[in-house]
């Protein structure tokens, strides 16, 4: 029983670090049979460890969705919110170009991966928090909100896949502007933003 336990984690391990590889490269649409080649199991193995893509997903991201979550940490630590802010916003565009997998990741969300989702709620919970502050420094326009976020993320996702085998900094610009952009006297009016249910509904399509 000893030795199927340590096989067992063995080869969990080989398609979680397969499955990294694998996604980083071609994102969440990556083939699982390709995942299970390059980890040198049998597919019906990889699916005895992870039932659905999603397990395997959720299981690859772990960490970094634990990283995404103690950015925003480190954001309220800045004594100047602004900064912070600014900071922060190029601080997960750039977590999404070092890695196209999490850049799929963060804008698709995984109903089932209860303690995944939970990392992705405190983050944004303290995203929010991080919006209030920026604002009562003066600097950060007063109708920014936090589902500008995640069309922040969408936008530099396509940008991302746009230009990766060509121009791969060119997220860097998109970013620049962006920021530019949120500051109060750069502000003008604007559309309504889209509703919290709205962009779920979306995250939730990209799945497909």
């Amino acid at each position: 029983m000893a030795d199927l336990r340590v096989d067992a984690e063995r080869n969990r391990a080989r398609l979680i670090t397969a499955a990294r590889e694998v996604f980083a490269e071609q994102g969440l649409d990556a083939s699982m049979n390709e995942v299970a080649r390059r980890a040198g199991v049998g597919v019906a193995t990889m699916f005895r460890r992870f039932p659905t893509k999603d397990d395997l997903i959720t299981a690859v991201f772990a960490d970094k969705m634990h990283a995404y979550a103690a950015a925003v940490d480190d954001a309220l630590a800045d004594p100047d919110p602004w900064h912070g802010f600014c900071t922060h916003v190029e601080r997960i565009c750039e977590m999404q170009a070092d890695d196209r997998g999490f850049t799929d990741v963060l804008t698709v969300v995984f109903p089932t991966a209860k303690a995944f989702e939970a990392l992705r709620d405190r983050a944004g919970l303290g995203f929010q928090e991080l919006i209030v502050r920026a604002k009562a420094t003066g600097h950060l326009r007063q109708d920014f909100v936090h589902q500008d976020m995640i069309m922040i993320l969408m936008a530099n996702a396509g940008v991302l896949t746009a230009t990766a085998q060509s121009a791969q900094d060119t997220w860097r610009r998109l970013v620049g502007y962006l920021i530019q952009s949120f500051a109060t006297e750069a502000a003008a009016p604007l559309p309504d933003p889209p509703t919290p249910p709205q962009l779920y509904r979306a995250l939730l399509r990209q799945k497909r």
